[in-house]
């Protein structure tokens, strides 16, 4: 299964802690040279982690940007993402910003965020629980609605408070 990552998502599953389970919850990993970038920049919130995780995973897209429906207002992470998962024929693009997801939905593309990679890895077994994880997120400078926190933790069956 081939996976591209967007800028978002990758932010929010490192300050998890959970990168690593990317690989076995989906196998290939990629992410545009534009997305590394953004996230690899001096002082920014998981900058030393995320560097180290992507440095490897770096590809270059050649799909023109221009070719994505819908796609005004997106930021060159985004596109490029989108555009990537388009040239790889990829199966699934991990993002979390929602006019981001709504541009992908528009151009056929199979979308995950980060909290639906945490529910997956609960599912299977690779974590035991995602309260700790999206408690952090909660705490962090991440911005995911209480409700959405409370819905998927609900979603993984764990009744802790956030």
């Amino acid at each position: 299964m081939i996976v591209i990552a967007d800028s978002s998502a990758l932010v929010a599953l490192s300050i998890c802690d959970v990168l690593e389970l990317l690989a076995p919850l989906f196998g290939e990993i990629k992410v545009p040279q534009a997305v590394f970038d953004e996230v690899c920049v001096e002082n920014k919130a998981e900058f030393e982690t995320l560097k180290f995780f992507l440095e490897d995973k770096i590809l270059a897209t050649s799909v023109n940007i221009s070719n994505i429906e819908r796609s005004k207002g997106l930021g060159k992470g985004e596109l490029e993402a989108i555009a990537l998962y388009k040239q790889l024929q990829a199966d699934l693009l991990l993002i979390d910003d929602a006019r981001a997801k709504k541009v992908a939905y528009v151009n056929n593309l199979e979308v995950m965020g980060s909290l639906g990679v945490l529910l997956l890895a609960k599912q299977q077994g690779l974590i035991e629980s995602i309260h700790p994880l999206l408690k952090r997120l909660k705490y962090s400078d991440v911005f995911i609605s209480h409700s959405l926190l409370e819905q998927v933790l609900a979603m993984a069956g764990e009744n802790e408070i956030l």
